[in-house]
């Protein structure tokens, strides 16, 4: 199984992005971040979601959230699913807050279970097969509407699903062109996926982010 060490985004204000993630989020170990290099607009085609034990922890996050500078695209509320809400950093990436859990159980520990990853895709079956290609193995998949990629030793979880559906979950329209602003750091090298998202090895995403936050 390949796992995704940690992801970079680009900002426009790397120092603003990380103190943002540092205030809101307590990221430091799966995120990174570095100066923008190419242009972009609208929606960038992915989410990346935070996944808790319960309310409380989603209504803490969002609040640190709000108060670091993010926009709230949808305020925290039970559903089908769970609870959950939905901001955009001021760099532009779309975060998802979400417990599976509609009631508190304990108290708020503030602990992050799980960071995941889901890219929107324009073809879910031609998306899947090039990862498989690539060595990862698929945990869960329901057609042409979701497919979950096996994390259990991630430190990000990776999930597939169809751009215009990923778009009505964050809330945003999905018009959007240029650069997603997401490099996805593993131990597979370097190369871009069927909608344009980039991979690079662990190592030389880590180099470059370490030099940028030096300077």
């Amino acid at each position: 199984m390949t796992s995704i060490e940690h992801l970079t985004i680009e900002a426009e204000d790397t120092a603003a992005a990380q103190r943002f993630y540092a205030e809101a989020f307590g990221l430091d170990q799966q995120i990174r971040v570095r100066a923008a290099e190419a242009p972009t607009s609208g929606f960038r085609g992915f989410t990346v979601s935070l996944v808790v034990s319960q309310p409380s922890i989603v209504q803490g996050l969002f609040k640190t959230a709000v108060a670091a500078g993010a926009k709230e695209l949808k305020p925290p509320k039970k559903s089908l699913w769970g609870f959950g809400a939905v901001v955009q950093a001021p760099d532009g990436t779309v975060w998802q807050l979400v417990s599976s859990s509609k009631k508190d159980t304990g108290p708020d520990v503030r602990k992050i279970d799980e960071v995941v990853l889901l890219l929107g895709v324009s073809d879910m079956a031609a998306s899947k097969k090039f990862y498989v290609d690539h060595g990862l193995t698929v945990a869960k998949s329901f057609g042409g509407k979701y497919t979950e990629f096996d994390g259990a030793s991630s430190a990000v979880k990776l999930s597939l699903y169809p751009r215009k559906g990923l778009g009505k979950v964050a809330g945003v329209p999905t018009e959007g062109s240029g650069s997603h602003r997401l490099a996805i750091g593993a131990g597979l090298g370097d190369f871009t996926d069927p909608d344009g998202f980039a991979w690079e090895s662990a190592e030389s995403a880590e180099s470059t982010a370490s030099a940028e936050s030096a300077s």
